[in-house]
């Protein structure tokens, strides 16, 4: 199978930052995106989300190359120095590719 390829941007943080980080990534111009939950160990310890707003968030956006460094740029220079933050891109396959 020759499935298009696009990219995906991942972003873990603080889920305290979700309400700007939508309002960001429709600013930025992604087509859609995917928010749950995440819970793990890093560099800041253990965060169980036990509160609505102390836990972390597991953000998910497919989209094309430049859309994807666009909003990880953003990130990085808006967040990183305040909060905690992880973002890493990977180019994946989709059998969908109008959707993204």
């Amino acid at each position: 199978m020759n499935a298009p390829t696009r990219t995906l941007l991942t972003v873990i943080c603080e889920a305290a930052l979700e309400k700007k980080l939508v309002a960001d990534l429709q600013q930025l111009g992604a087509p859609g995106w995917t928010l749950s939950d995440a819970r793990g160990r890093g560099s800041h310890g253990v965060r169980s989300a036990d509160w609505d707003t102390e836990g972390n968030i597991r953000l998910e956006v497919i989209c094309s190359r430049e859309i994807a460094e666009r909003i990880a740029t953003h990130l990085q220079d808006k967040y990183y120095a305040n909060f905690a933050m992880v973002c890493y891109l990977a180019q994946v396959e989709v059998l969908r590719p109008e959707k993204f």
